[in-house]
């Protein structure tokens, strides 16, 4: 069966950086886009960005274009997402996930951002 889980969250400061990863296991992994999304405190799902099947397209969410970076290494079965510059309304539960609207995703990583 498909799984998905992320590890690299935590607790950071304004301004600061953290990488997160998710390892895919169940499906052929170098074949699908991938995506991360995010949930915020009593808000929905958002869309943070997405990367195609080889890495070689990538499209990010305005609110992180610029700080945030999406790879994927299809020999680990790992995507990655490197967080810079963080600000406090990047506090959310991040997911990777094989769809867009996030119906096959991890448990998600906790990122707290706060000084």
């Amino acid at each position: 069966q498909v799984q998905l889980v992320e590890s690299g969250g935590g607790l950071v400061q304004p301004g600061g950086s953290l990488r997160l990863s998710c390892v895919a296991s169940g499906f052929t992994f170098s074949t699908f886009a991938m995506y991360w999304l995010r949930q915020a405190p009593g808000k929905g799902l958002e869309w943070v960005s997405t990367i195609s099947p080889l890495g070689r397209s990538t499209v990010y969410a305005s609110s992180v274009k610029g700080r945030f970076t999406i790879s994927r290494d299809n020999a680990k079965n790992t995507l990655y997402l490197q967080m810079n510059a963080l600000k406090s309304e990047d506090t959310a539960v991040y997911y990777c996930s094989k769809d867009p609207k996030g119906t096959t995703r991890g448990q998600g990583t906790q990122v707290t951002v706060s000084s």
